[in-house]
C-alpha cells in the first residue's frame, strides 16, 4: 500500500505493510530515482540475505 503526499513543498511517496504500519518508509523523487537506478542491485541483495538475521525479510506478505 502507499500514499502519495507532501513534505516541506516536496512531493513524496509513503510505503506501508499495512494501514497500521507504525514504520512506514517515506522517500521523494531524488531517492525514488536512486532506488530505481539500483533495483537489481536491491533485489541481489535481498536474495542474498533474505535467511540471514531476523529483519523483517520474513515478514512481508509479498512474498
Amino acid at each position: 500500500m502507499f500514499t502519495i503526499g507532501e513534505f516541506k513543498g516536496n512531493v513524496v511517496i509513503t510505503l506501508k505493510r499495512t494501514e497500521e504500519d507504525k514504520y512506514p518508509f517515506t522517500f521523494g523523487l531524488a531517492k525514488a530515482k536512486l532506488i530505481l537506478e539500483h533495483l537489481d542491485d536491491i533485489k541481489r541483495f535481498y536474495e542474498e540475505n533474505k535467511d540471514k538475521g531476523k529483519g523483517a525479510a520474513g515478514k512481508s506478505s509479498a512474498e
